[in-house]
């Protein structure tokens, strides 16, 4: 391939498609509407196990991508992708107590795998064409995936009622009333096309390939090749990749948590100084705040990736990282104290920073601590903090959140008083302070942290 950069088109076409995996909370209320009969925590169910599911296929298809190389292995992930969704489009023909079964199987466990599978192809792809930038190429690599909330949702939100396509509150152009099944439908379709399509791209390097007028630095070489070469079993005995995983998992954990539940907490946040029958409110605003929130923070989880990518190629993995779980662990101190909007999006939006430059750094260290010959396998064990993480944070939060109050607001539609809803407000300072204290020693961390031993890897079943 002449031009390395067609790589990376092909690896951002396919992160954006992924990134739709955090668009789940669209289809909460419309399942709900759709199901009566499930409660909450039926609902939330897909999302938490898609979450897994896409850390395990990650490992997975990690190993196999190192021996087959990356395109043959996205194609997979696509296929399996757009499969789950075309069949989870069929959830309207089953009865509610199977309905969410067939949904998680499709959606959750045939799409999650999919998802991974195909995730993992464009980073290990890029770090080997990008010797010289891996900082930065894994950073872009992964900012589309951060990115697909912000164009997916809008799209599901305006597909599912037959509204406009809209971005910060502004409505761009019309969508189709496909309603909430045939969406999943249409998701589909799309990625079949954009993600088989991105892998095309997809094209390891020749072996010892090296960037025109770039040498990697001689103490690290040996024959043109790097000596930290660590197989998966080497790597598992190294201080350094447990330190790694744990301090992964927290940072992740905590970020998911901000990212999973952005709105509900900005809402109780707004609701938190009200008393029962106390003033005007007005609850469309609160929301569409919410959701410009998630909006905004879905940008500094995307721009995060960038940015601390190419500050960690310039200053160093360890003291980016450093400074991203001190900013992390400090802006989850002071979120309950955030009262107002634009203090409380300045918050998650550091927040979204720090957690987007975690996963973009996580691949360049990989890379550049356990080398490049099982680097798809080493990844993919390292990416699994993610999924301990997704699993982690958003029920840290659900299972400390305390009720702090309730809320009874009367609506006024069109000048007519309507009914009274009940509200309930959440606490989450116990949450934001044990996450923050976590992120604050997992910086502490990186002061002793350093480089392994050189070594060649060995054959290794893992």
């Amino acid at each position: 391939m002449k031009n390395r950069w067609l790589v990376v088109i092909g690896a951002i076409i396919i992160q954006i498609s992924l990134g739709a995996v955090y668009i789940w909370s669209v289809f909460q209320a419309p399942l709900l509407t759709y199901f009566p009969a499930w409660t909450e925590s039926q609902v939330t169910l897909p999302a938490q196990i898609i979450l897994a599911c896409f850390a395990l296929a990650v490992i997975i298809a990690g190993r196999i991508q190192d021996k087959v190389g990356p395109r043959p292995v996205a194609i997979a992930g696509g296929l399996m992708l757009a499969a789950g969704l075309m069949l989870a489009s069929l959830t309207s023909h089953l009865p509610p107590d199977k309905a969410l079964s067939w949904l998680i199987v499709t959606y959750s466990v045939i799409g999650g795998l999919g998802i991974g599978t195909a995730y993992v192809c464009p980073i290990a792809t890029c770090v080997k064409w990008f010797p010289d930038k891996r900082g930065l190429i894994t950073g872009l690599a992964v900012a589309g995936f951060g990115a697909g909330a912000f164009f997916f949702a809008p799209l599901a939100k305006g597909l599912i009622g037959g509204d406009y396509y809209q971005l910060f509150g502004k409505n761009l152009f019309p969508l189709p009333a496909a309603g909430l099944f045939n969406t999943f439908l249409i998701f589909g379709i799309i990625f079949l096309i954009t993600v088989v399509g991105g892998a095309f791209l997809l094209k390891n390097p020749e072996p010892g390939y090296r960037p025109p007028g770039w040498n990697p630095p001689a103490e690290v070489t040996i024959a043109g090749q790097s000596k930290v070469n660590y197989s998966p079993a080497q790597m598992f005995r190294t201080w350094q990749f447990w330190l790694l995983w744990v301090v992964f998992l927290i940072g992740c954990g905590s970020g998911l948590m901000i990212i999973m539940k952005a709105s509900p907490i900005w809402q109780s946040l707004a609701l938190s100084n009200l008393k029962d029958g106390a003033g005007n409110i007005s609850l469309e605003s609160i929301a569409s705040a919410g959701a410009l929130a998630v909006s905004i923070l879905a940008i500094f989880n995307s721009l995060g990736r960038i940015i601390w990518g190419k500050i960690s190629d310039m200053a160093g993995r360890r003291p980016a990282m450093l400074a991203m779980f001190f900013m992390e662990g400090l802006c989850l101190l002071l979120l309950p104290q955030m009262q107002g909007f634009s203090s409380f999006l300045t918050g998650i939006s550091i927040i979204g920073l720090s957690f987007g430059g975690l996963l973009a750094v996580l691949p360049a260290i990989t890379a550049d601590f356990f080398g490049l010959k099982h680097y798809g396998a080493n990844y993919g064990w390292m990416f699994s903090a993610y999924g301990a993480g997704g699993l982690l944070g958003p029920y840290l939060a659900a299972s400390l959140m305390k009720t702090s109050a309730i809320v009874k607001v009367r609506e006024f539609r069109s000048g007519q008083e309507g009914l009274i809803k009940t509200l309930v407000v959440g606490d989450y300072h116990q949450a934001f302070i044990i996450a923050g204290v976590l992120c604050l020693l997992a910086a502490a961390a990186m002061l002793i942290l350093k480089q392994p031993e050189a070594k060649e890897s060995q054959p290794a079943s893992l």
